[in-house]
């Protein structure tokens, strides 16, 4: 009785189970004790499988679902076992049953359901929904996982060709149960346990219904991810990987044993589910059987691909064995058959393929899931790569091509890959001659306008492989090329190849122009390999680099402004700080390891100081090679800018190579290495202190090269300058050559790059006292210079001055704030003239320099009823930027000189507090006048309106200096008047300054802002009227400034509300506060993030509270409970001392955090973490 039952769970169950094993190994069932239980079963069973095999004893095996192989192995051994063996066989069944009698009462259940379910399959329209429940019930633990084709695919027990020959083997004894494990091995795949049975594959008509069904089922399971994109068990990397390796594995035993071309029902049958789960609204089944699909076709290709290439073989030996002398007919008609079996087998796999292609891929390749896109268009690259007989024709490659403007950045980027591998077959290049004309312009825009980096440098390097091949246009070669000025590191570094190239064709036919490489070799002189500055061969080369550099810039100054001519306009606008690299610094970086003639910067520097003056583009008549080759390479101005650029790049590169191999950062080196590389930076440093001079006497006098050149001075290394031991001399003649060009300039560039070299020179011990000479020496021609320009003008009003004198003055007030910049400047800008110091002739001021620059700022204040010239005005406006910048940083020494005092308890005279505080409010007060007079967005109220902020913060922080030391009360108390809370007048002045770039912002970027009463009304010069008429990037450039001047301005006030310097007392208190934070969420997340400083901190919950609550929760009744986090609640740190602390971390404490005094002051003992010196 416990065979038959068994019998009959295992007919009605939907996929082998543990006990179907044990089925299979009883041959008991030839006992005539037992077969009377046979008819019941039978009669459960009968059907389809009773039609579809005729053997009496088969029935009963082709009835067990799982077990058909098994039980005809137990037919075939029931005529050949002896008595011994049944004997054997009895006594197994019987301990067998008696261990099977549990699950077997067990699977009363299923059977019952079983029957249900059966009658329920002759009308596949209404399948009940707990059926695949009962089947996935009776699978238990990790067997579930490991079982059936799943668990032999992916447990590691097998290799992919035996587990798909085991299959194989199966499908030949049984077909619908072999395609039934497959069906499920895809379901699996895709993450779903619901499985199908052999009535499902044989009901092909019901297909649709079936899979409707399931996923009906699977999608009520609300499962979010599937093993192809989930990390589970299996990566899905390595999921996918083992699953196209079988399915490769499947089609490669089936074509080894002709099964594909022998049972055509095989692959047809797989299509049609497969097929039908591509096209499911569930993407775990659409994606796992689309994976599959793909993957047949390629190992279809494969097979194809090598069907092609035998049949051709065959056939050429063929055609051998018809031209030979003797021919053999019976070879003849071998090879010829075989030729036909291969051109049937070719035609039958092509067949497979378009239709697979036809029925997934058309529908998949723009499925709304980017990583099913991603995978069609891999696989066609494949395809196409594999078997080009059949896909590299235009009818497919347009599908590659469309792809190019797929939304996904990764499908793209795939799309792209491909095309690298197709043109990187020089057998593709004639046949994708058509298909690039018609997307090149595509890939271009996708190369300088994809949003995606990775896509546009793989673009890049598509369109280089275009470009070998010949089928780039000259204009889509300069595009291309100009993206060497590129923001993008990986941009810059793909286009390389192609900007080397192209200038290397310019060399090419410059080379040709003057006779060919050896007419010029013959006729240069060798003088020995050290003279740098002999004409040679490689200067062409670097002409050439220079011209297309010098080409790209100029074109480009549409979209990007140009590194080489700035305008005087607008220079308020943007900061221009020291050290910035320009985009041939960066272009240079790019090019440094693929350019060998950059490499060698001592060539380089010789070809930029050589003299081309007497060279001319007149007849050349008989010149030599040497002539013809200078005349060749002669430079214009902007090309010995650009190659000055070039050369700093190279010296700086070179030395950090050479400093990276002495250290050993990368790897281990030699102490050989380490020596050369010593070499290196010794040979660098004596090459570079005369190099500089010569350079600067040559490019002095032009601002943009003169800062180039002093940008040499900051990478040589002059500690290894110092080891030489050579005459000071010569360090002194460099500082005398840059302090030269500190004097006669007034670009903001030069004096920057001078004081940068000047500082870097202050750092090195050994050479300072040289270097504070030198220094002292600007500061006193700097200072004499200004009083000498002061004298007998009236400095402080507007208008009084012409343009030459206001010019001197602006240069020589930009001088006082660079030099202030690197040096202490309270001792000079408070110092008083002495007759005695005077150098040069006339008379001079006999104001101190600090009330020079104050009487200057004053020229800040508009009056409305002078008007002045543009070019006027424009000097004005810099003059008293300037002057602002200088009496800022004086402001900040003074600070700086307090608190180191204070740190060391000295006494601060009272008399030098009160002339602080003075000039302190005399500076404030020209500041308020200039923010007063002046309306909307002007640079100068703006610029004004940030220097007052910062001048009232700077001064707030002495809280924190005096709080931390052991000074009296009434020494603290005196250097407390020099904090000062802003007046509320003030306050109201610097929120119009903030409403009136709030609106310029946002009406630039088009947001919508919150309308109140009392908002001003916009200025007209805030007004935008030719909106419309201006360029994309031109709109993106002035909201970017609109933002930045914004949250400029923006996190000043924020730094003075939480200093309480402005904001926090008064008529006005919070106003400030609450206006700014109206806009909050309106302007952008760079605005939000400034004003998430005004957020009050969250106070942390007490670690040692949450502990004892969860240690005491089981005892504590729950009063005891509430009265005890009441009274921790207590004891916690308040949430202003927690805001106390953040304001301790921001160095901004105010007089409210320490009213109790310094005693309170010291039990703080926060300790100074660094000084805020304004921005």
């Amino acid at each position: 009785m416990d065979i038959s039952d068994d019998n009959v769970v295992s007919n009605h169950s939907d996929a082998p189970t543990p006990n179907d094993a044990t089925n299979r190994r009883k041959s008991g069932r030839v006992v005539k004790k037992t077969q009377h239980f046979v008819p019941d079963a039978a009669a459960l069973l009968n059907g389809k499988r009773k039609r579809a095999f005729g053997q009496d004893d088969g029935e009963d095996g082709d009835g067990d679902g799982g077990a058909s192989e098994e039980d005809s192995d137990d037919v075939g051994s029931e005529g050949e076992a002896d008595d011994e063996e049944l004997a054997e066989k009895k006594r197994k069944y019987k301990a067998k049953s008696k261990a099977q009698r549990k699950p077997a009462a067990k699977k009363t259940k299923i059977v019952n359901g079983g029957a249900v379910r059966k009658s329920a399959l002759k009308s596949l329209a209404h399948r009940p929904a707990q059926k695949p429940r009962k089947a996935r019930a009776r699978k238990s633990g990790d067997s579930d996982e490991d079982s059936g084709l799943f668990g032999e695919v992916f447990s590691g027990t097998h290799t992919m060709e035996s587990a798909a020959a085991q299959w194989v083997s199966s499908y030949e004894r049984h077909n619908s149960q072999g395609m039934r494990d497959m069906v499920n091995f895809v379901l699996k795949s895709a993450g779903c346990d619901l499985e199908v049975t052999e009535h499902d594959i044989e009901d092909q008509d019901n297909v649709t219904g079936k899979l409707g069904d399931l996923q009906d089922e699977y999608q009520a399971q609300n499962i979010t991810h599937y093993p192809l994109i989930s990390k589970g068990r299996f990566t899905p990397q390595g999921f996918r990987n083992t699953l196209v390796g079988f399915v490769d594995a499947l089609v490669a035993t089936t074509n080894a044993s002709s099964i594909l071309y022998d049972d055509l029902a095989l692959i047809e049958n797989l299509q049609i589910w497969v097929t039908t789960m591509s096209s499911s609204a569930i993407r775990p089944f659409r994606h796992t059987a689309t994976v599959v699909s793909l993957a047949l076709v390629t190992s279809l290709c494969a097979i194809a691909a090598k069907v092609e290439e035998n049949t051709a073989k065959t056939l050429r030996q063929m055609d051998n064995e018809k031209r030979s002398k003797r021919v053999n007919k019976g070879r003849v008609s071998a090879l010829q058959r075989t030729i036909d079996q291969g051109n049937k087998k070719r035609e039958t796999l092509e067949g497979i393929i378009k239709d697979i292609f036809d029925t997934v891929f058309v529908h998949r390749y723009r499925d709304v899931d980017a990583k099913i896109r991603t995978d069609c268009v891999q696989a066609l690259g494949g395809w196409i790569l594999s078997l080009p007989s059949l896909f590299f024709e235009g009818t497919y490659l347009k599908y590659i091509g469309w792809l190019l403007s797929d939304a996904n950045a990764t499908t793209r980027a795939e799309v792209v890959r491909q095309l690298q591998k197709l043109f990187r077959n020089k057998d593709f290049i004639a046949g994708l001659r058509t298909f690039t004309e018609r997307f090149r312009p595509r890939l271009v825009e996708m190369a300088t306008r994809d949003v995606d980096s990775n896509v546009r440098a793989l673009a890049v390097e598509v369109l280089d492989l275009i470009r070998e091949a010949g089928l780039m246009e000259p204009d889509d070669v300069d595009t291309i090329g100009r993206l060497l000025f590129d923001s993008e590191p990986r941009v810059r570094k793909a286009v390389v190849g192609f900007f080397v190239e192209n200038v290397k064709d310019i060399y090419t036919s410059k080379i040709e122009e003057l006779g060919g490489e050896d007419f010029i070799e013959e006729g240069l002189a060798r003088d020995g390999e050290e003279d740098f500055d002999n004409p040679r061969i490689s200067w062409i080369m670097l002409k050439s680099l220079a011209e297309v550099l010098k080409s790209y810039d100029s074109e480009d100054g549409e979209d990007f402004p140009s590194q080489i001519e700035r305008g005087p306009k607008g220079a308020n606008d943007i900061l221009i700080a020291a050290g910035v690299e320009s985009r041939f610094s960066l272009a240079t970086q790019a090019l440094y390891e693929y350019f060998p003639e950059i490499k060698e910067w001592e060539i380089l520097a010789g070809y930029v100081l050589f003299d081309h003056s007497g060279m001319n583009n007149g007849s050349r008549g008989k010149d030599d090679a040497e002539t013809t080759l200078k005349r060749a390479c002669k430079l214009d101005e902007k090309e010995e800018i650009i190659l000055l650029e070039v050369l700093n790049v190279a010296v700086k590169l070179t030395l950090t190579l050479a400093e990276d191999s002495e250290t050993g950062k990368k790897v281990k080196k030699s102490r050989t290495l380490k020596g050369e590389s010593l070499e290196i930076q010794e040979a660098t440093a004596r090459h570079l202190a005369q190099l500089i001079p010569r350079l600067l006497r040559k490019f002095g006098a032009l601002p943009e090269a003169a800062s180039a050149v002093l940008r040499l001075e900051h990478v040589l290394n002059l500690d290894v300058f110092q080891e030489l031991r050579q005459d000071s001399t010569t360090y002194s003649a460099l500082l005398d050559d840059i302090n030269k060009q500190f004097l006669t300039h007034g670009n903001q560039d030069v004096l920057a790059e001078a004081s940068a070299a000047l500082l870097h020179a202050r750092g090195f011990e050994d050479l300072g006292e040289i270097t504070e000479g030198k220094v002292q020496s600007l500061w006193d021609d700097t200072i004499n210079t200004l009083q000498s320009l002061v004298a007998d003008n009236d400095i402080s009003t507007r208008g009084k001055m012409g343009g030459a004198m206001l010019t001197g003055l602006m240069n020589t007030t930009r001088r006082i704030s660079s030099l202030a910049g690197i040096s202490d400047c309270v001792e000079i800008m408070e110092q008083v003239p002495h007759a005695t110091r005077r150098r040069s002739k006339g008379t001079k001021s006999s104001m101190t320099p600090l009330n020079i620059l104050l009487a200057i700022s004053s020229r800040g204040a508009l009056n409305e009823d002078l008007e002045l010239d543009e070019s006027i005005e424009d000097l004005e406006e810099e003059l008293v930027v300037a002057a602002l910048k200088s009496l800022l940083i004086y402001f900040m020494w003074k600070f700086s000189s307090f608190q180191k005092m204070i740190s060391e308890g000295k006494e601060i005279p009272d008399i030098e507090v009160d002339n602080v505080e003075d000039n302190r409010n005399a500076f404030a007060r020209r500041l308020t006048s200039i923010i007063r007079t002046r309306v909307g967005l002007d640079n100068l109220r703006t610029a004004a309106a940030g220097t007052l902020l910062d001048l009232h913060v700077l001064f707030a922080t002495l809280k924190q200096t005096t709080s931390s030391t052991s000074r009296t009360q009434a020494a603290s108390d005196h250097v407390y008047s020099l904090v000062k809370h802003i007046e509320p007048e003030v306050q109201e002045l610097l929120t119009s300054v903030f409403v009136s770039l709030e609106k310029s912002y946002a009406k630039k970027s088009h947001k919508q802002l919150e309308i109140a009463d009392d908002d001003e009304p916009e200025e007209p010069e805030d007004s935008d009227e030719d909106d419309a008429e201006e360029e994309i990037e031109e709109k993106l450039n002035k909201t970017l400034l609109a933002e930045q001047k914004l949250c400029e301005v923006t996190g000043k006030l924020v730094l003075a509300i939480l200093a309480r310097v402005i904001d926090s007392e008064g008529p006005l208190k919070g106003k400030l506060k609450e206006r700014m934070s109206r806009e909050k969420a309106r302007l952008g997340q760079n605005f939000k993030e400034v004003l998430a400083h005004l957020d009050p901190p969250k106070a942390k919950k007490s670690v040692a509270k949450t502990r004892l609550h969860a240690k005491e929760v089981k005892s504590l009744s729950e009063a005891m409970v509430v009265e005890d986090d009441e009274d921790e609640v207590e004891a916690e740190s308040p949430a202003n001392e927690a805001e106390v602390e953040d304001l301790r971390a921001k160095e901004l404490e105010t007089e409210e955090l320490y009213e109790d005094g310094a005693d309170r002051g010291r039990e703080a003992s926060v300790e100074d973490e660094g000084d805020v010196m304004g921005d």
